[in-house]
């Protein structure tokens, strides 16, 4: 589908919905894909009404001098862009499900309340259902994960990075899975240590991640999170 009209409200919300959980338009870092959804935006987004669609306007524009070099392909219009259907409740009955309705709904799979069936069918039919919901119960949920892009910036040119990145994959973490790592040239020949890694929702915080990464204090001057998407 795509980005809708960016003019629109509509296509602003979808701006607005598809940067709440992530830094760029596609991938990891700014590309041809930012660039034509900034060009079809005649202005920034309203801060009070599109928080992270404004945000991510702000983050795009400091790369305007930029743009003709990122990659990707320029000549793609930004409505190529974006979620592949509208993630958007256009249709009441297209709405997710509430508590209620899906219990009316497991009542249904079983039959009738109907106050003039007699007992012993009653009876079977509250059993099945109870083992029904015992059963959905029972099956677990997949965990919300996220991947997370970290910039790791050393004191200076003489830091030794294969070190500094020994100790940061030695921290143990329960929801955490390190991934690839380069190193990222800033200036003066010092180097940033730039590595993905996939955190589970529930059970990692970023912040105390960070916090623990520059408690390696001969190596770590700052941390800072490049890019998060949802999986």
């Amino acid at each position: 589908m795509g980005f809708a009209d960016f003019m629109s409200d509509a296509g602003l919300s979808m701006l607005e919905h598809w940067v709440t959980t992530r830094s760029y338009i596609a991938g990891y870092g700014p590309s041809q894909a930012d660039v034509a959804s900034f060009k079809a935006l005649p202005g920034p987004p309203k801060v009070e009404k599109y928080p992270h669609a404004w945000r991510w306007y702000k983050h795009i524009s400091s790369y305007q001098s930029e743009f003709t070099s990122l990659p990707g392909d320029p000549s793609k219009a930004y409505t190529t862009y974006g979620p592949e259907k509208s993630e958007l409740t256009v249709n009441p009955k297209d709405a997710p499900k509430s508590a209620e309705a899906e219990e009316e709904e497991d009542d249904d799979l079983f039959g009738s309340d109907d106050e003039s069936e007699d007992e012993e069918a009653k009876k079977k039919r509250e059993e099945n259902l109870a083992a029904y919901r015992k059963k959905k119960e029972g099956k677990a949920k997949p965990a919300a994960k996220t991947i997370v892009t970290l910039d790791v910036k050393p004191w200076d040119d003489e830091t030794d990075m294969k070190k500094l990145e020994e100790n940061l994959r030695s921290i143990e973490m329960d929801g955490i899975k390190w991934g690839a790592s380069t190193l990222v040239p800033l200036a003066f020949g010092i180097k940033k240590l730039q590595i993905t890694l996939v955190v589970e929702d529930e059970k990692v915080s970023i912040d105390d991640l960070q916090e623990q990464i520059s408690g390696d204090e001969d190596h770590v001057q700052s941390t800072d999170v490049a890019a998060m998407q949802k999986l």
